[in-house]
């Protein structure tokens, strides 16, 4: 055990009952306080000796308030997905639906075919820092245009975009 498990071990015995009334106040009932109270002393006894603890007492405090708030954070998730009473019974796939799948390659087919409508240069632009996701300084430097080129292609492909995908929904 590491030397600061072993004093906060200590200090954690001898604070006892000022962490559970510390932790009782933030979860609100003593079975969990007593939980959360466990929990801190597993926790102290991972606790590592580098960096070495300074202010061990207030260490241990600020675990405490961690461990309890985060102990009302779970309750509460809890709450939400269990005691709703019934179950929904419908439970929605992570992936999407062969519809919406089809439908997004149409879109990402518009997409591609008015960038293709686009100057070079605009399309260059936008691709490095839209597609690549480039900073605008390093698609200025990389192509040898300013920062006011590289927003300018970036709105007027996203003009020429958007106007292309409304004009074929509208269709």
């Amino acid at each position: 055990m590491s030397s600061n498990a072993s004093a906060l071990t200590r200090l954690l015995l001898t604070e006892r009952r000022s962490l559970l009334r510390l932790a009782q106040r933030i979860v609100g009932n003593a079975p969990a306080a007593e939980d959360v109270t466990q929990s801190l002393w597993f926790r102290v006894q991972r606790v590592e000796d580098d960096p070495p603890i300074l202010n061990k007492k207030a260490f241990l405090y600020r675990l405490a308030t961690n461990l309890a708030t985060d102990h009302v954070r779970a309750a509460a998730r809890h709450g939400k997905l269990f005691d709703g009473g019934e179950l929904p019974l419908e439970v929605t796939a992570d992936t999407p639906s062969a519809e919406t799948r089809m439908v997004d390659r149409e879109r990402l087919q518009r997409l591609e075919a008015a960038l293709e409508e686009l100057p070079l240069r605009c399309r260059q632009v936008f691709t490095l820092r839209r597609i690549d996701g480039l900073p605008a300084q390093e698609v200025a430097e990389r192509l040898g245009i300013t920062l006011n080129a590289v927003a300018k292609h970036v709105r007027i492909a996203v003009r020429h975009c958007h106007a292309r995908l409304q004009d074929d929904t509208d269709a």
